[in-house]
């Protein structure tokens, strides 16, 4: 029997007792210090909290991006441990806040009672926010913009366990979180590593010739009018299909391509952007005709002088990205690069033998990563999905059903905090000595 099971049994055998919201929680709205007021945009040191925080670092918050001066405060800053949710126009966004706040007029924010804050874990209202935020969407009244019906809202039931089981909840809830960050750092730190690879074997110091593109490559970019799609024929790639050239979904006709497509993109020819996201490049590998438009430049590399694949790693590499911000027009919307600016790009050019080696090295590291890349986002995602699910079932207290499950999740989460404990034991036995 796990102790989940032992404590539902023991303190709550006949169910869980639930509360309404407006109950346990005082409710208040956030708010904007006025913008017109300068002063309470200076010399900033009070939290101020926006939906931007949530999507940026998450759920449980101590700091804000935003600050304001405490000259901007009606009153007196919101208590830590207060959850916020967001109840109008962006509905259902939440966050636990560890420390004093403000924050903007979106959020509704739950402080605990005086009476309930020794029976109601921060950390538990936390997870249970998940369900809040379903029941937020689910009662919206429609307005100017949406707004969740506060009415309903201060009657949604909360579920109130003894304190015990709602830590034995978190317990085995963050089990499953800390993986999942730990997987996500993991995949973090491999882009790192293959990105400071790159960047370290094409920084030649002035050792080597540097070139202008122009000399070595041929510019050419697409069509500047918006194609007559169809649902067959040639395959029709911009910016948005630079990551996959071959699975775009659209099309022109052959009639079409052959009238507006002088230049037809061959194997080993490089496309790359020119607006958005400036200088991701894709190598052509297949012999079959691509039609493609004014987003992307298609560079045709003189095969004596240099290497597809070496083009491609030298343009998005942090050589390849300075030379880039010299002639990028920033104040474009969106913000792109000249074709004409892309011949003056210069670029170190080593012997051809000597590049290839370069890309045989980055290529093999590149394999790597992918595969990495591949393994553990799907890692990640089987993890999140076994979260949610014990999530939502130890957070519905449906006796039959958790007292099957919370013996599985309990020896889930054991399983994994074992894991990981032999993991750091083993990186620290693998650490050399000094």
């Amino acid at each position: 029997m796990s102790r989940l099971d032992e404590l539902i049994k023991e303190l709550c055998p006949n169910g869980v007792e639930y509360k309404e919201l407006g109950e346990i929680f005082n409710l208040k709205n956030g708010y904007t210090p006025s913008k017109a007021n300068k002063e309470y945009w200076e010399d900033t040191d009070i939290n101020w909290f926006r939906i931007e925080d949530i999507n940026t670092n998450g759920r449980v918050l101590s700091s804000s991006i935003e600050k304001v001066n405490k000259k901007g405060v009606k009153g007196k800053l919101l208590p830590k441990n207060t959850l916020i949710i967001s109840t109008s126009a962006t509905i259902g966004e939440y966050a636990l806040i560890t420390e004093e706040f403000l924050c903007n007029q979106r959020f509704s924010c739950l402080i605990i009672k005086k009476e309930y804050k020794n029976i109601l874990s921060p950390m538990f209202l936390r997870y249970y926010a998940h369900i809040l935020s379903k029941k937020c969407k689910e009662n919206i009244k429609i307005g100017n913009f949406p707004s969740v019906d506060m009415d309903k809202f201060k009657k949604f039931l909360i579920p109130l366990p003894p304190l015990e089981i709602q830590n034995e909840i978190v317990r085995i809830l963050d089990t499953f979180t800390a993986l999942t960050a730990e997987l996500t750092a993991e995949l973090t730190a491999r882009k790192k590593q293959y990105s400071w690879y790159r960047d370290y074997l094409l920084n030649f110091e002035n050792k080597v010739e540097i070139v202008k593109l122009g000399s070595i490559v041929e510019v050419y970019d697409g069509t500047h009018q918006t194609p007559d799609y169809k649902t067959s024929g040639i395959p029709f790639v911009s910016v948005e299909n630079i990551d996959s050239i071959y699975s775009t979904e659209k099309y022109v006709s052959e009639e079409d391509f052959e009238k507006n497509y002088k230049i037809k993109p061959r194997i080993d020819d490089v496309f790359m952007t020119r607006i958005g996201t400036v200088g991701k490049c894709a190598i052509v590998t297949k012999n079959i005709p691509l039609a493609y438009y004014v987003s992307l430049a298609l560079l045709r590399p003189n095969k004596n002088k240099i290497d597809a694949r070496y083009l491609k790693y030298i343009i998005e590499s942090g050589v390849g990205r300075k030379e880039l911000n010299k002639r990028i027009l920033f104040t474009a919307v969106p913000i792109k690069i000249n074709k004409g600016d892309i011949d003056k790009i210069e670029i170190p050019l080593p012997p051809l033998e000597v590049q290839k080696r370069i890309v045989e090295v980055l290529d093999n590291f590149e394999k790597i990563c992918n595969d990495l890349n591949i393994g553990l986002p799907a890692e990640i995602e089987a993890r999140q999905k076994q979260y949610e699910f014990y999530r939502n079932f130890l957070l519905t207290f449906n006796n039959e059903e958790i007292y099957a499950l919370s013996k599985q999740a309990s020896k889930q989460a054991s399983k994994q905090a074992s894991k990981q404990a032999s993991k750091q034991a083993s990186k620290q036995a693998s650490k050399p000595k000094i």
